[in-house]
């Protein structure tokens, strides 16, 4: 399962990180976003070790998306050492997302 992020637990959990971490950014109204719950939650249990997989409800949390200029959802970003290597955005699939995270960490 990925756990949740919010503003304030942000800079600890994403940006100082000691693993490259995948963020969700989500809304429970949001239908895309439903569908691809269950997908982040499997790349959470692949990855365990070797990626940190987080959420963060857009509504709950308005400032974090703002600063990373997130203007439709699902949009998911791939950081390493507090960068951002990679932003996808809309429901894609499962290999797409593998594929993004493999690419940029392998």
């Amino acid at each position: 399962m990925s756990a949740q992020v919010s503003d304030g637990s942000f800079e600890t959990e994403v940006l100082r990180s000691d693993l490259p971490v995948l963020i969700d950014f989500w809304a429970p109204w949001c239908g895309p976003c439903r569908a691809m719950g269950p997908v982040v939650d499997e790349l959470a249990e692949e990855f365990s070790g070797q990626l940190k997989v987080l959420k963060m409800n857009v509504d709950e949390n308005q400032a974090t998306p703002s600063k990373y200029g997130i203007r439709a959802i699902p949009t998911l970003i791939l950081f390493k050492d507090g960068e951002v290597l990679e932003q996808v955005t809309g429901a894609v699939s499962k290999s797409s997302i593998k594929e993004m995270i493999t690419s940029k960490l392998g």
